[in-house]
Formats: C-alpha cells, structure tokens, sequence
C-alpha cells in the first residue's frame, strides 16, 4: 500500500478548473479538518484563488498547501512521491490523464478520477495495471457520477440478493430515473473527441460489455427482452423500474464498468472458494437504460442518439458538428451556476434477477440531489477517505492489492460513506 509518512494524504490536481473547483470546496467542507492535502495545477494564481475562496466556506480548517506541477514526468512523479493519494479532475483523461496515472501506479500513490472514457481506461489497464498491483496503488479511474452510482448500486443489489434470497445475480437492470442537472461543454466536447482520438474499431473493442473484465463471461444470461414491437423503436418495458426504457446516455460505458467489478470479484473467488458470497453469479450480465417519459419520448430519443452516434462517426460530419456546439455550450472550464445547481437531483433505480429463479428479485435506488458535477466532487472525496482514513485492506481493492480496479471494489465502506454524506443507496428483497 502507498506509504503514510509522505507530506501529503491528498493532493487535488486540477482543483482551479470546474470539477477540481467543486471537488476542493467539498474537501474544505466536509473532510477532516486534519487532512493533509494540497492544491496542485499549472498556474500558481488561480491556485491561490481557489485557496482563498474555499477559506471562507469553513475558516476553522487550515489552508491547503499549493503545489505547482506542469504535466510533465519529472514533475508529476515528483508530485506522486510527496503523497499518498492523487484526485485529479485533469481531462480529457485521453490527453491529458495517462501522465498522472502513471506516476501513480510507478510510485505506489494511490489514484482517482472522474472519466468517462472508456476507450482511454482500456489502454490503461493494459500498461499500468500489473505496474500499479505490484506497488500496491489503487487505482480507480471512474470515480465520478458518471459510473459510481451504476457500480455502486449493483453491488448493492447483488449483496442484497445474496443476503435475502441467498442467490446468484443473473441480471442486473439500472436506470436513470430522474436527471436534473447541467452539463459543462466541457463533458460534450470530450465525448467528440474520443471520436477522433480512437478508431471505430477500437471504439468497439473497448466498450464491448465484457472487454474490461479480468475474466471472460462463459455463459453470461440473455439479455432483457420486451416485444417486438417496443424492440422495434429502441424500447424496453420493466415496470419495475417505471416502465418504459430507452437508451442510457452512459449505458455502455458503464455496462464495461459494472462487468469489470463482476470479473474482479469473481478472480477472487476462483482463488478461494470460501469467498464465494462475493460473487455476483457466474451468468452474471448488466443493462443500463435511461427511464423514458413516454412511448413517444422514447422512441425519438433512441433514433437521435443513435443518428448522432453515427453523425460522430464520421470525420466530415464531426469536423462540421464541433464547431456548431462550441457556439451554444458553455466553454470548457465551466459549467451551471451555484444558483443553477440549487435544485438538481438524480436518481437510479435497479433491480436484480435471481439466476436459481427469475420470480426472486430485489430492488434499489441511488438518488443525490446534488447535480452531476457536485456529486462527483462527493464520491470521488469519499472514495478517498475509503482509502486514506478507513480500513482499506478489508476492502476488495485492498485485498487484491492495488491495480486498476472500480468504484465497486471499495465495497461496503463505500457505501456507508455515501450513505452518511446524504446519499440514498439501499436495496430490498421485492
């Protein structure tokens, strides 16, 4: 494990732009007022600036330090050394996140972020996991709002199904019931830009459901499936979780996610069957949705995410389309207004299925009235407390020493931090 007699327990890099802002402004809210932890970026005044600001917001805690670092190797694992655990809101991850991360996992420095982008973690597992395992870093690089409540919750609900029916998961359905939040042009722009980044074809590769498991899936359960004529128009019908679904903006992002936890949990089980409580199921198979307001709602939703995906696709129509959003997103770096954000809420529901008996299901909710980027300055700061502050080598990350691993594999600590700063995380037998 990363070592505790360095300077720092928490460095925040990136903490004068939108996100790091936000982040900063929890940890001088909410954390201990103990913690030993710094502000890091390119630019010492607007550094300075956010110190002073976050100052006002709680003037018993102690300033943190300012730590100056371009993106560069020297100066990043120098960074690295001087701490036990690095957030960094630095993106695109694509561009800009690899230089972190690897002086991470060379330092035995644990890491967090908050990416999306799931064609950039793929190459990260590749180069750095077995780097980072071996120097015992903990590395989870998608401990955003973006996947946290979708690993989070189906950890919830496999647990739950184990514990109230004592059964495996075959299938876990979430969906994205309520979503009152802003959007940074940051986050868009990102999004087109893994299109230029990644071929189509490793585009692919990377986000197929099972391409991030450290196991593969043998026999993994069907997916869910309505009638023909909802299927026709990109549909599905789980009353359950509300009724009508369509596609999840995140949906195959975070179905890489979630089977990646599966697959770690299930490696430690392959190598101690006492574990076997751990399990998701060996069939096990996630669905993300996005709860749609109606058959209409629906239908045009599904056809314009898909007719975009394919607008994306394609240099020419990408080279027309990045413009055109430039002028009507807010610019990168910014994002909603604290009086914007006053009323944003967001909300998962999900269920799981028994692989014994499809009649045995249980059912859950993740819900933070916080708007997204608010929410991900929470969970990637009490992710960090999981592992600075609470007993980390009982938790699954801990137990498999470091490596890239997910949100999920933090475990039930995670969950109790959550819980206690104001999120709604449960699950009950159905």
């Amino acid at each position: 494990m990363a070592h505790n007699d360095r300077e720092y327990e928490l460095v925040l890099l990136g903490a004068s732009g939108y996100t790091g802002k936000l982040t900063a402004e929890y940890i001088a809210q909410h954390l201990p007022t103990d913690l030993k932890w710094a502000v890091a970026g390119r630019n010492a005044k607007k550094l300075q600036a956010v110190v002073e600001e976050i100052a006002q917001l709680n003037p018993d805690r102690a300033a943190p330090a300012i730590e100056v670092c371009e993106l560069k190797k020297e100066e990043l694992g120098e960074l690295a050394r001087k701490t036990r655990l690095v957030i960094t809101t630095v993106g695109p991850f694509m561009f800009y996140g690899e230089q972190v991360l690897e002086a991470c996992a060379g330092n035995g420095t644990h890491y967090l972020d908050c990416t999306g982008e799931i064609p950039w973690v793929y190459e990260m597992i590749e180069k750095y996991h077995e780097t980072a395992r071996k120097n015992g870093a903990i590395i989870i690089p998608q401990a955003g709002v973006d996947s946290v409540p979708s690993d989070l919750l189906t950890f919830v609900l496999t647990t739950t199904m184990r514990r109230t029916h004592n059964a495996p998961t075959s299938n876990a359905i979430v969906s994205l019931a309520i979503a009152n939040t802003g959007v940074s042009g940051g986050t868009l722009l990102t999004a087109i830009s893994l299109f230029s980044k990644y071929s189509l074809r490793k585009l692919a590769m990377s986000m197929k459901p099972y391409a991030l498991s450290p196991v593969p899936a043998a026999n993994p359960s069907p997916s869910p499936s309505s009638s023909w004529f909802y299927r026709a128009f990109g549909l599905l019908k789980v009353d359950e979780l509300g009724g009508l679904q369509t596609d999840g903006v995140m949906a195959s992002v975070n179905t890489s996610i979630v089977h990646r936890s599966w697959g770690l949990y299930e490696s430690i089980v392959a190598k101690d069957s006492s574990k076997s409580s751990l399990s998701y199921g060996s069939r096990f198979r996630y669905t993300e949705y996005m709860r749609a307001k109606g058959f209409v709602h629906g239908a045009v939703w599904h056809y314009m995410f898909l007719f975009t995906g394919v607008l994306l696709a394609f240099p020419l129509t990408r080279w027309i389309l990045t413009p055109l959003l430039k002028l009507v997103l807010p610019g990168a770096g910014s994002g909603p207004s604290k009086e914007e954000m006053k009323n944003n809420i967001l909300s998962w529901r999900g269920i799981g299925i028994a692989e014994t008996e499809s009649s045995k299901k249980v059912a859950g909710e993740f819900t933070v009235k916080k708007g997204g980027y608010e929410a991900t300055a929470l969970t990637l700061a009490e992710a960090a407390m999981v592992i600075l502050r609470g007993d980390v080598s009982d938790t699954e990350a801990g137990k498999l020493g470091g490596g890239v691993l997910t949100p999920a594999t933090l475990g039930e600590q995670y969950v109790k931090r959550l819980q206690k700063a104001g999120v709604k995380l449960e699950a009950e037998r159905l």
